[in-house]
C-alpha cells in the first residue's frame, strides 16, 4: 500500500526490540514519524537511524514520536540499537 505525505497511515501491531507490543492507535492525535528501511547494520539505513538517534531531543521537545521499520527479527534490532 502506498501512502503519501500526510496520509493518515492504517493501525498496526507489531513488537519493538525488547518484544512489547506497540500499537500505532496507541499514538493516536500525536504528530508520527514512520520510516521504512531495508535492513539493520547497512550503511545508508544506519546513517538514516543515527540522524534520527542525533536529532532525538528535538522530536521529543516537539512530542513527536518515531519509528523505523524493516523486516529483521527482534534480535537483529536490539543489536543494531546496543551497536549505534
Amino acid at each position: 500500500m502506498a501512502l503519501t505525505v500526510g496520509t493518515i497511515a492504517p493501525n498496526f501491531t507489531t513488537t519493538d526490540d525488547t518484544g512489547k507490543t506497540v500499537s500505532l492507535s496507541n499514538f493516536q492525535g500525536k504528530v508520527v514519524v514512520l520510516y521504512f528501511y531495508p535492513k539493520d547494520d547497512t550503511p545508508g539505513c544506519t546513517k538514516q537511524a543515527q540522524s534520527f538517534r542525533d536529532n532525538y531531543e528535538q522530536y521529543q521537545d516537539k512530542e513527536i514520536v518515531v519509528f523505523g521499520v524493516s523486516r529483521d527479527d527482534q534480535g537483529s534490532h536490539a543489536q543494531f540499537k546496543e551497536k549505534y
